[in-house]
This record gives structure tokens, C-alpha cells and sequence, in this order.
């Protein structure tokens, strides 16, 4: 059976979408955004001197917002350029040599190009079409799923996480001074050297009727952390006090989420960050985010450190790849 991709019926559309992806009321970014106002996500330079400065902005974004943005990472802006590129020459390829890399029918693996990812409630899709393959470690990393054109693929994304790396390890090292551990205790919870770089190119063809549909439905990131670079058509949105913002975002920036495995981590105290993506009428959303995921079978629960008798421990401990499966099946944790 052939799998619809939401590039093809966007193409298709003329002023109309299907059904399946109209949202709810409750949902539609046309009534539940708050209209101007854009939210000032906190802003962090990652190469101010002064450490402790640094460790508390981190800090209190973690606590108060579960995202925040980076700037002076250390990230070349040609490596964010060429990464950026070669994701976006891959969507605009025919359909035919996209399919070629599309994930089979029943994989139980997460890469490979696709459409639907979880199990949607009422039935309704969003608008994005995606690539998934993992990036990091080197034992993980299955070229099959990587595309081989651009021919500058590989090479393009080899290339932007040997610099992600740094960034990684500074902010795991200060998660852990933020929450009272020793350095290196948040990173070594996730899996240490074992962490795993999951990357998703989301594209989110131009859309006659934004303000029905969505990208991405309200969710927080399964991931420990999650690092993701936009195009220039801005598109995130985060819930605050039960309201949904646009979020604005500075050019070569990187947004950092908390995802749900540092929430659970630190025992409650940093927060997961609820948010969603919207679509635009004229022009193509795309972002990539990278998920930093603890490998499959390891076991994440609160730190032991974060736990006593006046904070006993807010969430189960299970294995990382057992969280997934029920996130992904709306089975309650």
C-alpha cells in the first residue's frame, strides 16, 4: 500500500486540506495562540567567562521553562549551513529517490523517511513528512538510512556533530552542577559515552489552511535533551501558563529542549517543555532536531543524590526503550 506523503498533497491542495488534518478547536493554532505576543525564550552565551553566570541562567531556564536558546556555542556558522542544506536538497529530491530510504512496513525501528510517527488520537495527521537516522555513536549509525545525495551528505552531518559534541558535554556538565551532583553524574545517568544522537529533519511543506493544522501536535521530547537548529520560517510554538506562544528564535542560535528523561533524572526538578509546531501558507518549515537519548535498555529513573525521605522519587524507573513504547502508544507511564 502506498503511503500518502503530506509533500504530495500539499501539492495537490488548493486553498483547502483534507479532513484528517483538521485539529480540534481545542487545537487549531488559529484560535489557541496567544496573538502578539512572542515569547522571549531565555537567551544563554555559552562563551561568557564568568561560569557561574553561565550555570545559573542555565539553571533557572531548566527549572522555570525547559528550553533555552544558545549563542556563541562554538559551532561554525558554515557547518550549521552545509548541515542545513544538504537536509533540505534531500526533501526537494524527486519522490521516487526519497522513497528509496522510507521506512518498511512494520520496522520496528524509528529511522528511515516517513510520514506517521505515533499513534494519533481521533485519527488526525500532521503536517510534516520526516527523515530519522542516528548520527552518533559510530556503533549505532546504519548508512543505509543515510541518503547518498546529496553526495555531501555524510560528510555535512559527520561534520556538524564533531562540534556538537563540545556543546553536549558543557551542558551535561552543567545540568549536573545545577542540580547539586558532581560534573559529570547527568551524562553518565543517560549512558555516558553510550548516549545516543538521534537526528529528525522535520519538513513541513507550505500549508493553505495554518491556522486548522499543525506540524507537530503538543508534546514534550521523549529525549534527555534535545538540540535543534530551524530554517528561517519561524514555526515553534511552547505552552506558558497554559497559553501557546510563538517562540522567537535568533538566527545561528540553538534551541535546547529539557526532554522528558532529564525531567525524570532530576527527580521533577528541570522540566520537560510542552510545545508544538505550526506551518505557513507560502513558504516550507524545516528543522533539525537532535535527540540525546539514552541507549534502549538502560534504565532511567530519578538520582539516587535527588531522593530522600521529604523527596521521595516522582517517577518510575524503567528502561529507556519501555518509556518509548508506551509514549508512543499513549500508554499512561
Amino acid at each position: 500500500m502506498e503511503v500518502e506523503r503530506v509533500q504530495d498533497i500539499a501539492n495537490l491542495s488548493k486553498g483547502t486540506i483534507p479532513e484528517e488534518f483538521i485539529r480540534t478547536t481545542t487545537e487549531q493554532p488559529g484560535v489557541t495562540t496567544v496573538q502578539g505576543t512572542v515569547l522571549e525564550v531565555p537567551i544563554v552565551d555559552l562563551s561568557d567567562p564568568d561560569e557561574q553566570k553561565v550555570l545559573k541562567a542555565i539553571d533557572n531556564a531548566s527549572r522555570n521553562w525547559g528550553m533555552f536558546q544558545v549563542t556563541n556555542h562554538g559551532i561554525p556558522e558554515e557547518s550549521i549551513r552545509n548541515f542545513q542544506e544538504v537536509g533540505k536538497f534531500f526533501f526537494e529530491l524527486p519522490q521516487e529517490e526519497k522513497e528509496v530510504y522510507a521506512k518498511p512496513e512494520g520496522s520496528k525501528s524509528i529511522e528511515g523517511y516517513g510520514t506517521k510517527l505515533q499513534r494519533e488520537l481521533e485519527g488526525k495527521k500532521a503536517w510534516v513528512d520526516h527523515l530519522f537516522h542516528k548520527i552518533w555513536p559510530p556503533s549505532e549509525i546504519n548508512y543505509q538510512v543515510w541518503p547518498k545525495n546529496p553526495p555531501s551528505y555524510r560528510e555535512a552531518n559527520e561534520e556538524y556533530t564533531k562540534h556538537m559534541h563540545g556543546v553536549v558535554n558543557k551542558l551535561f556538565r552543567l545540568f549536573s552542577l545545577g542540580l547539586g551532583l558532581e560534573e559529570h553524574e547527568v551524562k553518565k545517568a543517560m549512558g555516558g559515552d553510550d548516549l545516543v544522537y538521534l537526528l529528525k529533519i522535520n519538513y513541513y511543506p507550505p500549508c493553505p489552511r495554518p491556522d486548522l493544522a499543525l506540524g507537530v501536535p503538543a508534546h514534550t521530547d521523549m529525549s534527555a535533551m534535545t538540540i535543534l537548529v530551524p530554517n528561517d520560517v519561524q514555526g515553534l510554538q511552547a505552552s506558558k501558563d497554559g497559553q501557546w506562544y510563538d517562540v522567537k528564535y535568533i538566527p545561528n542560535a540553538l534551541i535546547v529542549h529539557v526532554g522528558d528523561q532529564l525531567e525524570i533524572v532530576s527527580n521533577g526538578n528541570y522540566k520537560s517543555v510542552l510545545h508544538r509546531s505550526i506551518v505557513n501558507k507560502e513558504k516550507a518549515r524545516i528543522s533539525w532536531p537532535i535527540f540525546f537519548e539514552p541507549p534502549a535498555d538502560l534504565e532511567v529513573g530519578p538520582h539516587p543524590k535527588l531522593i530522600n525521605e521529604g523527596n521521595p522519587p516522582k517517577y518510575k524507573t524503567k528502561k529507556f526503550s519501555d518509556y518509548c513504547y508506551c509514549e508512543l502508544n499513549k500508554i499512561p507511564q
